[in-house]
């Protein structure tokens, strides 16, 4: 299969506290257990990322918390070039700063080792050769939310 047909296959069985990642091609190959990577490589990044909202959108049970690094917010064209196009696509098709959170790459890769420990985590590795990114869907379950668990728990 390839890892269009993998990231199928795999939606149903994902759930709250799964992390979805779609990184860069110098992104490392992690060796924890909890950890699969999927090569996209053949792909161009829109295709990745569209593949991925796309497969989300139809998810009736869960929905992402996204986020990205905050590093790339200080690249500028100058430094990265091509990085403004990047973020004017991703912006289009996840939403801008109000619904994608900045957080160092180092804290969210130290999230991914902590959940990965449990929980599985997909790395969907792409052909961009951009630094800084990378993007983090953090599941959750669509039907529930914080209110009503807060509310069965007081």
């Amino acid at each position: 299969m390839d890892w269009k047909e993998q990231l199928h296959a795999m939606m149903p069985l994902l759930g709250h506290r799964n992390w979805i990642v779609v990184t860069d091609m110098a992104y490392p190959l992690q060796t924890n257990p909890g950890v699969l990577t999927l090569d996209a490589t053949a792909d161009d990044f829109p295709t990745v990322l569209q593949t991925l909202r796309s497969e989300l959108d139809a998810a009736q049970h869960v929905v992402p918390h996204v986020y990205r690094d905050s590093e790339q917010l200080r690249l500028d064209e100058s430094l990265c070039p091509g990085i403004e196009a990047y973020r004017t696509y991703v912006d289009s098709v996840i939403g801008g700063s109000d619904t994608v959170k900045a957080l160092g790459h180092e804290e969210l890769i130290l999230r991914l080792d902590e959940v990965s420990r449990l929980y599985r985590v997909v790395i969907i590795k792409s052909g961009l050769t951009i630094p800084y990114t990378s993007l983090f869907f953090e599941l959750d379950c669509r039907y529930w939310d914080a209110d009503r668990e807060a509310a069965i728990r007081s």
